[in-house]
């Protein structure tokens, strides 16, 4: 019988809605790079691809189309887990922000549990009726939601959330640490977020740019699960750019791996999240 408390989900990150070809020219954008760069990735252990589209252009989108493209693209070549965001571009309304997982069904979308300062620059809102309207019709749909936590009160949001009903135990949350705005990405800071968990939650965590591997480091250690990928950081090590987001993927298959623990496929992923 197999142990799943000895098995850790790498999630991939692979575009996000800021870096460009200018920060890292090896970054996917299109529908088919991001389609082709998910499958590479599901090849080196990867069992969740969190999606982002970009327009034309190259900036961040909630497109409906162009998340149905790429979409149908990754399905047709593997069965990996897919993870939509749901906060894409600063423009979105509340409704391009639930429509792509209301007509595709992904088995996880990202639940943003509160607002804050954003790089210093503007600001990410999600106002708690949105959030309200979000988590249930989420619940409708069957999509589970990824909880992203920026900073620790908003654990608490969604504890509140989880006692209104909005939010369905067991929940999954996604620490961010390093984000301008959000809490510092440094270990002591990991975990104190993780004590602040409901019993039976599962949890995953990342570190944006240089806490990117003494995040990742930490938290196989604490045996959370991880997260990589170029949305949140576009170096794979001081200096130097990454190659690939796969390159991410097999340095956690190999850290997983000397922590004598096992990458999980996308069923195992799917039977510990409860999908």
């Amino acid at each position: 019988m197999k142990n799943f408390d000895q098995r850790t989900i790498i999630t991939v990150a692979p575009t996000g809605a800021w870096p460009s070809k200018k920060d890292n020219p090896n970054i996917p954008l299109t529908p088919s790079e991001i389609a082709d760069d998910v499958y590479d990735c599901w090849e080196a252990g990867a069992a969740v691809a969190h999606l982002h589209m970009r327009d034309d252009q190259g900036s961040g989108t909630m497109s409906k189309d162009k998340f149905e493209e790429t979409v149908t693209l990754i399905r047709d070549r593997c069965d990996i887990v897919l993870n939509l965001t749901t906060s894409g571009a600063l423009d979105a309304t509340d409704e391009t922000r639930m429509a792509h997982f209301i007509e595709l069904k992904p088995e996880l979308a990202s639940f943003d549990a509160g607002s804050m300062n954003w790089m210093h620059t503007t600001l990410f809102i999600n106002r708690p009726d949105f959030l309200e309207n979000l988590g249930r019709t989420m619940i409708e749909n069957g999509v589970k939601p990824e909880i992203e936590i920026f900073d620790a009160g908003m654990i608490y949001n969604a504890m509140y959330y989880l006692k209104k009903g909005v939010l369905q135990a067991p929940a999954h949350f996604q620490f961010v640490l390093g984000a301008a705005g959000g809490i510092g990405g440094s270990v002591e800071n990991l975990v104190f977020l993780k004590g602040l968990l409901p019993e039976g939650s599962t949890w995953s965590a990342f570190g944006v740019g240089k806490g990117a591997v003494p995040i990742m480091l930490a938290t196989i250690a604490m045996g959370g699960h991880v997260r990589v990928g170029m949305e949140d950081n576009v170096y794979y090590s001081r200096g130097k750019l990454a190659d690939s987001n796969a390159q991410f993927v097999d340095r956690a298959a190999r850290v997983i791996k000397e922590a004598t623990r096992d990458v999980a496929t996308p069923d195992e992923a799917r039977k510990i999240l409860g999908l």
